[in-house]
């Protein structure tokens, strides 16, 4: 895992290729260094993982080709055979990074269909000036470029690209209404206009000689989306035989290999098949404070988590998530480079800075299982949602009235109950893609306009053609799989990828996402959603196929969410900061918001009427995000 820069057509590229390395500094400390030539300069920070030795150092040169690489090819060896035995191929390192090369260099950009795992790469033609830049099928890695009419720079994280290509930071609209509607920018544009990041699955050109020019950009790949039928016991077999290849193509490493362990279904799962290649596997968690449980109504991760570590001997590690962090959010925010107001990034960077201060370089993680095979609160919603808005509207009234006059706190103590049904409510009533949209968005349409000053109503428009485009963009799919492909496409991207790379990355640790590959995503896409959601169980199919692996009282545990207490930070130790960075002259100031919106936001959920927390922390952050970003 890596960070890399490029620039082209700067007349001070090798200097800005510099800054590039010491802004991206904790994605590679093992190695940085730059290559320049005419008009190009390539940066490179590598963090080693396969092939620890300096000929697998970056940029990669070799005949006629300079490569800079940041991820893992899983199935680099069977490529590498094949082009030895194909194409007489001589090879001078042992790592993937050549392969990657000489798999360009023998199959032009048809060699991405023969790639199994994450990356974001660069590769410059010195015979022709061409420069070709990819992108993983889910945008694992991410690449950012930007370009004028005269130059093109690329970098693997935003803050790097605007301060080292010296990017004029004027705000993207879209990505402000979609980062306070979602918690996090949608598509492939970023918080800053002229910013884009390089879609999943597609690849680019720019011709580097003569006159600027960026060539075409083509998608290579779409997961494949057409429901099969077998018996049920058959995709349990067939389920569990995936999940073993697949954790075994992301155990490949010279270095060791830990996991996330939070003790529930997914990266249990991912733990215990991985301690079956990796033994004394060191695992880690997040535990939470008793006081912070009781506002939550948090089941205890940390119990699961050890009970499992116990059984199968692993190296476990605790890390109590507590207050103290509050002090970092400046640091957090900074670290994501755009407004992402999910807490769940925070956990991550603990994780992974005390992996990291173990000598971890590698964690697993159980991300993707939830979009693939249907885990969220939100899909169950959805699907009693397409029930209920049937029933004649004299039942539903009430109903109505009812759920959303309860409390969803009484003091100290938080009503889950009560939530779940005042969310429920909240888009109950509506058609399926207006549902599920509904169902994870922090505001509908009216509330959004009215939050923001001015007048944003193309934007807003923006956001629903985006999401409706995406659900239904593949025909005979069933209800539960186009959530599965929506989340895919938008939720998996944009938030959880993008704060994991950040998170993790910051300190100097990779994730690899077993889920979240090829071949298991086009299995998962063709199980009928009968089987991801029955008998009242999400993941229904992937539970069944984890008999045979763990406990039940793992597997049918309470469903919990990966994030901070952030409902208890919000009523008790972020309320200082609220009434300060949220304030009426704070607010005013900055020009963006509605105060009375916000203030009445704020004062509904500390009378215990409304569950607003993540709300008033995605604008906490956001704030915060302004201060670093824009008045530093």
């Amino acid at each position: 895992m890596c960070g890399i820069a490029g620039f082209v057509n700067y007349t001070d590229a090798p200097e800005r290729a510099r800054l590039a390395n010491h802004l991206q500094a904790s994605r590679g400390p093992d190695h940085h260094a730059i290559w320049a030539h005419g008009n190009v300069a390539f940066a490179h920070q590598r963090l080693s993982i396969i092939d620890l030795s300096e000929l697998s150092n970056q940029p990669f040169i070799k005949d006629g080709f300079v490569l800079i690489f940041n991820g893992e090819i899983y199935n680099y060896k069977e490529i590498r055979r094949r082009l030895e035995d194909d194409r007489d191929i001589n090879f001078i390192s042992r790592g993937d990074t050549e392969v990657v090369l000489e798999a360009y260099r023998c199959w032009g950009s048809s060699c991405l269909k023969h790639f199994v795992g994450m990356y974001a790469f660069a590769i410059f033609s010195l015979a022709d000036g061409k420069l070709f830049l990819a992108c993983d099928h889910f945008g694992i890695k991410p690449l950012y470029y930007s370009r004028t009419a005269n130059t093109f720079a690329f970098a693997s994280e935003l803050k790097t690209l605007v301060r080292a290509a010296g990017i004029n930071r004027r705000l993207n609209s879209f990505a402000l209404i979609s980062s306070l509607n979602y918690q996090w920018p949608s598509g492939h544009e970023s918080i800053f206009a002229g910013c884009m990041r390089l879609k999943p699955a597609h690849w680019m050109e720019v011709n580097c000689v003569g006159n600027l020019s960026v060539g075409k950009e083509e998608r290579y790949w779409s997961p494949e989306t057409k429901l099969a039928e077998h018996t049920e016991e058959e995709w349990t077999i067939m389920l569990r035989e995936h999940l073993e290849a697949t954790v075994n193509r992301h155990m490949v490493s010279d270095v060791p290999v830990s996991s996330f362990l939070s003790g529930g279904l997914d990266s249990s799962l991912i733990s215990v098949l991985a301690s079956k290649q990796a033994k004394h596997l060191s695992t880690y968690t997040i535990a939470t404070r008793e006081k912070d449980k009781r506002i939550e109504k948090m089941s205890s991760d940390e119990k699961y988590a050890s009970l499992l570590a116990k059984q199968f001997d692993f190296d476990h590690t605790e890390i109590l998530i507590e207050p103290a962090i509050i002090e970092e959010l400046p640091r957090v925010v900074k670290m994501l480079d755009e407004p992402i107001g999910d807490p769940a990034a925070i956990n991550t960077f603990l994780i992974c800075r005390a992996a990291r201060e173990r000598g971890v370089k590698i964690l697993l993680s159980g991300m993707g299982a939830d979009e693939i095979f249907l885990g969220y609160r939100r899909h169950e919603g959805t699907l009693y949602a397409s029930q209920y808005h049937r029933l004649p509207e004299v039942i539903r009234s009430p109903l109505n009235w009812l759920g959303n006059s309860l409390p969803v706190r009484i003091g100290s103590r938080g009503i889950k109950t009560t939530r779940w049904i005042k969310r429920f409510l909240s888009f109950a009533n509506l058609p399926s893609e207006l549902a599920y949209r509904r169902s994870y968005s922090y505001y509908d349409e009216h509330e959004l306009s009215q939050l923001i000053h001015g007048d944003y109503n193309n934007e807003i428009r923006q956001l629903s053609t985006e999401h409706h485009e995406y659900f239904f963009e593949k025909e005979g799919l069933d209800l539960e799989n186009r959530m599965c492909f929506t989340d895919i496409n938008l939720f998996m991207r944009g938030l959880n990828l993008t704060y994991t790379d950040r998170a993790s990355m910051a300190a100097s640790v990779e994730v690899r996402v077993p889920f979240i590959d090829r071949e298991m995503v086009n299995f998962a896409m063709s199980i009928p959603g009968k089987l991801k959601f029955k008998n009242g169980h999400g993941k229904y199919i992937l539970k069944k196929a984890a008999e045979k692996i763990l406990p039940r009282e793992i597997i049918y545990r309470p469903k919990a969410s990966f994030g901070a207490p952030i409902r208890s930070w919000i009523s008790n130790d972020l309320r200082e900061m609220t009434e300060d960075l949220l304030s009426e002259e704070n607010i005013r100031r900055r020009g963006i918001l509605n105060y009375k919106f916000v203030r009445n936001l704020i004062d509904r959920d500390r009378r215990g009427l409304d569950d607003n927390a993540f709300q008033i922390y995605q604008l906490l952050t956001m704030e915060l995000w302004f201060k670093e970003y824009y008045d530093k």
